[in-house]
């Protein structure tokens, strides 16, 4: 008989299921480019076809290894309920991260008001849904109502997820406008906590990781998705002598295969380091299970943050 080997069941703590559409496709020369099709392709969802194609998404992700799954959506309430019926028919367990778009984007991401915002949280929140907090970027929302998201986070002790440093030219326009980087904002807004998770972070800079490790914020790596969108690399490394907690995320879906992220954030760090073998198979398992269960709200990781280095 075969040797068989257990693995966890893995969490896609970053997921955007209508972008799986987009798989395969060569237009847009870089991320921006990427993005004009990625909006042309959101303003043709509807509930009916959020209910049918995040389904076949999901039931992917569980064929590839993942029992939950945090979809950070922005298409609409009505499609963030289709949503939850996908998984529901998949038979994935689902964070439903919702986000916060004040301004930019297409119109139908946008609430009115912050107050709007949470009114929508707290109408999922009644149905039973397991809810996430998500200010899309500091590109999408104001400074104002990013104290407000991270003061309803904290009261209700709610997980807050958010895009950050994934772009140099996103560093730039917060620069030019808070004139402070992404992170720092973060910090400066009340947005920074244990609960919090960055999404990417590949430009974030040693004085942001610093604060990071100490709010005791996660880092959501998506490194399949950033390469393809050519984000950048992940300082790896540097994030694992911090003790900054990681986990993964499926993102775009350009490929939907756990262990991949995995290999993929083992092979940056070589890369980096000139090493071979940085992160033990363990830390890396941990990565794609406990600390996404941690950073969903799921469950708190049994060794948080997980012990990244390899024996030397």
């Amino acid at each position: 008989m075969a040797e068989t080997l257990s693995l966890p069941g893995f969490v896609d703590a970053h997921c955007h299921a209508f972008q799986r559409a987009l798989r395969g496709r060569g237009g847009g020369a870089d991320f921006w480019g990427w993005r004009d099709l990625m909006l042309a392709e959101a303003e043709l969802q509807t509930p009916a076809t959020v209910r049918r194609d995040y389904a076949a998404v999901y039931r992917e992700l569980r064929a590839a290894g993942y029992t939950a799954v945090g979809e950070f959506h922005y298409l609409g309430f009505d499609e963030a309920l289709a949503a939850v019926d996908a998984a529901e028919e998949a038979g994935i367990r689902i964070v439903l991260l919702l986000a916060a778009y004040e301004r930019g984007g297409l119109p139908r991401f946008r609430q009115d008001s912050v107050t709007e915002y949470l009114r929508q949280v707290e109408d999922l929140r009644t149905r039973g849904i397991d809810i996430g907090l998500a200010p899309h970027s500091v590109r999408a929302v104001t400074a104002e109502w990013l104290e407000e998201i991270g003061r309803y986070a904290q009261a209700e002790g709610l997980p807050l997820h958010v895009h950050a440093d994934e772009q140099p030219r996103e560093i730039e326009e917060c620069l030019a406008e808070h004139g402070i980087r992404p992170i720092q904002l973060l910090d400066r807004t009340g947005c920074l906590g244990e609960r919090t998770t960055v999404v990417h972070a590949t430009h974030a800079d040693g004085a942001e990781l610093d604060l990071l490790a100490r709010a005791g914020a996660r880092i959501c790596a998506c490194p399949t998705t950033e390469a393809n969108l050519g984000d950048g690399f992940l300082p790896v490394e540097r994030i694992c002598s911090r003790s900054i907690g990681i986990c993964i995320g499926s993102d775009s879906n350009v490929r939907v295969d756990p262990l991949e992220e995995l290999r993929e954030l083992e092979g940056i760090a070589r890369r980096q380091s000139g090493r071979r073998n940085v992160i033990a198979t363990e830390a890396l398992l941990c990565f794609g299970a406990d600390e996404g269960a941690g950073a969903l709200g799921l469950a708190r990781a049994a060794a948080r943050p997980c012990k990244p280095y390899a024996p030397s």
